[in-house]
């Protein structure tokens, strides 16, 4: 069973669609739980970085309640509704809706929860009565707001620890650095770097909180991670030892960092997004010397009315023009950012749906097709035009990665998605030349184990689909994986049992995010543990779909993401 606390649900307080007086204790169904447990993960804004704030019309509240209750919502409710309550996920909680409901009206909402997918915090024991009042209250008052964090905030955190021309112009070491992978081990606040031979620890280095992604420079030389605190690491994996040479910290919580691969612009630039501040920031490539501020604030593409605080999620690089290709979340927009002159930044803006989220490019690099998870829909961006090619519903919450493209035997190349809301798995045809009938449309959905699903990946050398179901509530699904036959789709899937093949013991054991070797023959996942349990990487044949080895290593604590070098640096996947 799940240790309590081991992540945090959100409040999904839909106040404004549901009658009061009715007490659902659980969400409806078992992929709704799957959505739940991910998005409701705590926001890395520091709760003691917002002012007080006392609203007319809101119950009174002391200083100490205020405090109490604002880390409550910086820890469970900021990653669906936003620091600003506006919405983002989840819906808005501003205080013209929560003020006309009443306080006896919030506390039954918060007590027993929604068929909408709001928690029971009170039934569930998660909140004492005295929370559920509390809580109540707090959502009464207008949100206390973050500092914003400029470039005087950045300066004061940029550090260089070995300038660029006091590094090796050459490797200096005799790792394979195509079959290096950067594993993120999240609650230590660290990744460890793992050969793919050897399936041995080469080094753990300290980074910032819950590293997110790692990315790979154009080179393969620079290693770029970036935690969920806003904090990147840059580290030089040509050094003997290699070592983080140089850091920053572009805002109070963030997701992404990628760097520019057009050609003439390889490592030159590096960019990063944050949550919050709602900002993109432009870096010096080799220093991470923070060059240009980007605010995301602005309006919707729906309803056309202002937001405060649209996140930055996915981030990829262009191979078509020296551009970055920035996912908006909460307005739905996708902006294609020149990087040519960066004393004039030149933008295309388009607008597609709301809440973007992660996605990557199809086989041909060319076309960008990223989630818009909360409207189920996929977006296609054609890099090569800059201009949106479509917009295709897909099943409930859909999270790819960076998704999963091969060829279908029937339909030609595709890219498939899986979701976190079912257990579709959709594949989109995506050759508009080869195969026009197909494309940028749903041409296949398989049915896989359950919702909760984080990662779909193969790899051109193999012919297998791998789907994980890391945040599904029943631990069958979240602690094993299931198969696909590219060459037999309709077969249905195998299920291999992960978790047990890594034999670590007690804990909740989610396995999470298959990560294939450069060569395209093994596909590692994590066991992802608690910090007082055993976590371990389990290492499988693509080939006979059987156990081929275990990492364990006291060092390896909650890894989850798992980034060979060479497939992060060439887009494959």
């Amino acid at each position: 069973m799940l240790k309590k606390d081991w992540y945090l649900k959100p409040l999904a307080v839909a106040v404004t669609t549901v009658a009061l007086g009715i007490a659902v204790a659980h969400a409806e169904h078992p992929d709704d739980e799957a959505v739940l447990g991910y998005q409701g993960a705590p926001s890395a804004v520091d709760p003691d970085s917002a002012r007080i704030v006392h609203t007319p019309g809101a119950p009174d509240l002391t200083e100490e309640e205020f405090e109490r209750a604002k880390e409550i919502y910086f820890q469970r409710c900021a990653g669906c509704h936003g620091v600003l309550r506006k919405g983002a996920t989840g819906k808005p909680l501003t205080t013209d809706i929560t003020q006309q409901r009443g306080l006896e009206y919030l506390k039954v909402f918060i007590n027993y929860g929604s068929p909408a997918g709001m928690p029971n915090w009170g039934t569930s024991g998660d909140f004492t009565e005295e929370e559920v009042e509390l809580m109540a209250k707090y959502i009464m008052h207008e949100p206390p707001q973050p500092p914003e964090f400029g470039m005087p905030e950045m300066m004061d955190t940029w550090e260089v620890f070995v300038a660029p021309e006091d590094r090796p112009s050459e490797q200096m070491n005799d790792l394979d650095l195509d079959n290096l992978f950067s594993v993120t081990l999240r609650d230590a606040g660290q990744i460890a770097l793992i050969d793919g031979e050897s399936k041995e620890i080469v080094k753990v280095l300290d980074t910032g909180y819950a590293v997110h992604i790692s990315r790979i420079s154009a080179s393969g030389r620079y290693l770029f991670v970036i935690g969920r605190d806003a904090k990147i690491d840059m580290i030089d994996l040509w050094m003997e030892d290699p070592e983080i040479v140089s850091t920053v910290k572009i805002g109070m919580e963030a997701r992404s960092v990628e760097t520019s691969k057009y050609e003439g612009y390889e490592d030159q630039i590096a960019i990063a997004g944050a949550y919050w501040p709602p900002q993109y920031v432009l870096m010096d490539g080799e220093t991470l010397e923070p060059r240009k501020i980007m605010s995301t604030r602005g309006m919707t593409v729906d309803t056309q009315e202002f937001h405060p605080e649209p996140r930055v999620a996915a981030i990829v690089s262009s191979h078509q023009h020296p551009e970055f290709i920035v996912n908006i979340k909460e307005t739905g927009k996708v902006q294609l950012v020149n990087y040519e002159n960066l004393d004039a930044v030149s933008l295309v803006e388009i607008d597609t749906s709301r809440f973007l989220h992660d996605g990557g490019w199809d086989a041909s690099g060319r076309y960008f097709l990223t989630a818009a998870n909360e409207s189920n829909q996929i977006v296609v961006i054609d890099a090569l035009e800059r201009e949106l090619e479509s917009i295709i519903d897909v099943g409930g919450i859909p999270h790819p990665g960076r998704g999963a493209n091969f060829v279908d035997p029937d339909f030609g190349p595709v890219w498939a998605t899986s979701h976190l809301g079912d257990a579709s798995i959709s594949l989109i045809g995506t050759d508009p030349e080869g195969h026009p009938d197909s494309a940028w449309e749903v041409v296949r959905t398989l049915e896989g184990q359950g919702g909760g699903s984080l990662f779909i990946k193969t790899h051109p050398e193999s012919e297998n689909l791998w789907v994980d179901t890391t945040f599904n509530p029943n631990e069958a699904l979240s602690q094993s994986v299931a198969v696909f036959d590219l060459n037999d789709l309709e077969a249905g899937y195998e299920v291999l049992p992960i978790a047990e093949w890594a034999d670590v013991g007690e804990g909740p054991k989610r396995v999470v995010q298959p990560e294939y070797n450069a060569a395209g023959d093994e596909v590692w996942f994590s066991v992802w543990n608690t910090m007082d349990e055993v976590s371990a990487i389990v290492v499988v044949d693509d080939n006979t779909r059987e156990l081929k080895h275990v990492i364990k290593d006291e060092r390896l604590v909650t890894p989850t993401g798992k980034f060979n070098v060479l497939n992060t640096q060439q887009d494959i996947y």
